[in-house]
């Protein structure tokens, strides 16, 4: 945990960038001071091929980013890791945004609750210095 999902429009073709966006913000997850384990980072892209913009009219498009995360972390945490991550999809969309019709949103997910969120994970491991598997 973290989970980042990133949902984008068809039309935004190669411009997206995608990758190069997941790199951006699994980074941002990584630099928030221990509050996202680097081990429990996840990061995925579903491209949208059925969609519908607004009135349906024109080529808009769209990229709908969510983080979920189990409970526990502090307001002050997730607000500037919220406002981080948001500023870095506004800066990576920029030259988009300014040539198109384009709507950009990000949607912060918190898991709450008896068995709201269960987790299996070696993965930490390797960061820890306890690595299992070489």
């Amino acid at each position: 945990m973290p989970h980042l999902t990133v949902e984008y429009t068809r039309n935004l073709g190669e411009h997206a960038r995608i990758g190069a966006l997941l790199d951006t913000l699994c980074g941002i997850l990584a630099a928030q001071h221990g509050a996202f384990p680097v081990g429990g980072i996840r990061a995925r892209a579903v491209r949208l091929d059925t969609y519908r913009v607004a009135d349906g009219g024109a080529d808009d498009a769209f990229v709908h980013v969510t983080l979920a995360v189990a409970s526990g972390r502090s307001p002050d945490v997730l607000g500037h890791t919220v406002n981080a991550l948001f500023d870095a999809i506004t800066a990576h969309f920029d030259a988009l945004y300014r040539r198109r019709y384009l709507a950009l949103s990000l949607e912060l997910r918190e898991f709450a609750g008896p068995g709201a969120y269960r987790s299996l994970n070696n993965i930490h491991q390797r960061f820890s210095g306890t690595a299992a598997f070489h």
